[in-house]
């Protein structure tokens, strides 16, 4: 079954939207807590160890009626059921999207045209679990005789991305291996790598798909030709493994095919840390960990495929995401985890957002004339309030932000736990009420100044707060944005899986970097030439 194709705007929960907009567009939401005293109860969903409260939103009940609305008109039931269906609804590639089945119990029912992909999901994760404990408790060494010590994760995009997030975010989990991540082409980058590593006792993942990503080739032979200054050709096989799709240049390269570990064409890069890519995962927190991982975005995928839509967390954040998208043209939205493990986060969802849903035509090949995909940014808090914050408060855009808890800290210091948390609530809460005129001039404030210590307030923010970051709830949350993107994808009428958006920068860099080397150029823009010609001078 295909998916829905319906233009949104057509719809009479859209028109609804427009029109229900220019009655509301300039309340205050202090208004709407000051009318409504039960307003945080009705819009707060608690599921599990989720708290999710959507009260400090420019909605009111009124809004949430016609989103959901929304989300029948343009068949989102229908859409769901087709992705966990595992039909082809990435039709431009003629794949499914199946990622959720590989965080699925061994029971469970996905099937590929007609073919059940369990049990191969299943033998692979057998794979990584006996390799991970292999090389964690030392029984699998180097060529030399050594247990190892060190990881290195080689790809780019999904294939280091979704693994380096994972591992920084669960660092309090992880073992005795240290891991290092290589996927910028830039040389100085790996050599900084390089500086690190004894080569003796260093495992190596290659993360590509077809094993023909330029980024990643380069930086795999790279540290291949520094690996083979002291091991032989031999000793390849006992320090390089691969996750990898394209077996024969995978063999080409050296490394042994008991070394091989598959993925699928339905397993989409910026989705793909569920799979074997998320081998590097499981070598540094151990494979228990990174199970509970996958077992955590399970949970959030059950809650997504069966919840209501009214009480369903992805869908919820979802249309309040296209609410402020596509009627107040708010164009980025800020992800604000409060806690430092979670550095990362706010990059890994850029791919994921910014990847699946930077569109331009809908899915009858025809341009679109509404705005789809939201600018995805942030930085941990308390940080993040000593840098943009600034501009969230009393800029002139509209930044709607999502903030992100967890109530218990990891290493007992309920001190910094307290004020890390206060500041966490009282963001959210200043954003809300702002600071008046008044208010302002009662603190004493001098006249002169008063209207730059004005603060709007009404500035929207989701509150996420979660009982603790482990394993398993860092799986949910990330789930919980890739049911977000998917959502949204289905309501703006987009396919969300494909990305041929990143292919001819990748096909223009080939071509130049042969005319490194030539006397002439073939034919660019004269600002591409002359940039060409300076670079080649300087060579």
């Amino acid at each position: 079954m295909a998916l829905p194709n319906i233009n949104p705007t057509t719809t009479k929960a859209w028109q609804n939207l427009k029109e229900h907009f220019e009655d509301v567009k300039d309340v205050h939401m202090k208004d709407l807590f000051a009318q409504d005293k039960e307003r945080a109860d009705k819009m707060t969903i608690k599921w599990d160890d989720f708290y999710v409260d959507f009260s400090k939103n420019r909605i009111t009940e009124v809004t949430l009626k016609y989103l959901l609305e929304l989300a029948d008109d343009v068949k989102l039931k229908d859409a769901i059921k087709s992705q966990f269906s595992g039909d082809i609804i990435n039709k431009t590639e003629g794949r499914a999207v199946l990622h959720t089945a590989l965080r699925a119990p061994k029971n469970a029912n996905f099937k590929v045209n007609g073919v059940d992909v369990m049990p191969d999901i299943h033998k692979v994760k057998q794979s990584i679990e006996a390799f991970t404990n292999e090389v964690v408790n030392g029984h699998k060494k180097g060529h030399t005789g050594k247990a190892f010590t060190d990881v290195v994760n080689i790809g780019i995009g999904g294939s280091d991305l979704g693994p380096a997030m994972v591992v920084d975010s669960l660092q309090y989990y992880k073992n005795h291996l240290n891991t290092h991540f290589v996927s910028n082409v830039d040389g100085d980058h790996v050599n900084e790598v390089i500086k690190k590593l004894n080569p003796e006792t260093t495992l190596f993942v290659i993360v590509s798909k077809t094993f023909t990503t330029q980024e990643t080739l380069s930086n795999a032979n790279t540290l291949k030709k520094w690996f083979l200054k002291s091991a032989n050709e031999k000793a390849i096989a006992s320090h390089f493994v691969a996750v990898s799709t394209n077996i024969e240049k995978v063999k080409g390269f050296g490394i042994d095919e008991n070394n091989i570990f598959p993925m699928w064409d339905w397993v989409g890069g910026r989705f793909s840390l569920w799979s074997a890519v998320g081998l590097t995962i499981s070598l540094a927190v151990g494979y228990n960990n990174f199970d509970n991982l996958l077992k955590g975005a399970h949970k959030m995928d059950e809650h997504f495929k069966n919840e209501d839509f009214s009480s369903n967390i992805p869908v919820v954040l979802a249309l309040i995401s296209v609410w402020y998208n596509n009627f107040f043209k708010a164009e980025s939205e800020a992800v604000i985890p409060y806690s430092q493990y979670l550095n990362q986060f706010a990059t890994y969802l850029q791919q994921g957002i910014m990847e699946s849903n930077g569109k331009g035509v809908d899915r009858n090949g025809k341009s679109i004339d509404y705005q789809t995909g939201t600018i995805i940014w942030g930085e941990p808090g308390t940080n993040s309030q000593h840098a943009f914050f600034q501009l969230i408060h009393q800029g002139t855009k509209l930044i709607p932000a999502d903030f992100i808890g967890f109530t218990k800290p990891l290493h007992g210091n309920q001190d910094h736990q307290n004020k890390l948390m206060s500041n966490f609530l009282a963001q959210t809460e200043a954003l809300l009420n702002g600071k008046t005129e008044a208010e302002v001039i009662a603190e004493g404030a001098n006249s002169e100044i008063v209207s730059f210590k004005v603060f709007p307030g009404n500035k929207p923010t989701n509150t996420i707060f979660v009982n603790k970051l482990s394993p398993e709830s860092l799986g949910k949350l990330i789930a919980m944005y890739e049911h977000k993107i998917f959502v949204q994808g289905i309501i703006w009428n987009i396919f969300s899986y494909d990305q041929f958006g990143v292919e001819l920068g990748k096909q223009l860099a080939s071509k130049i970097l042969q005319e490194f080397n030539s006397s002439s150029n073939t034919e660019h823009d004269s600002s591409t030439n002359n940039l060409l010609n300076y670079y080649k001078g300087m060579m």
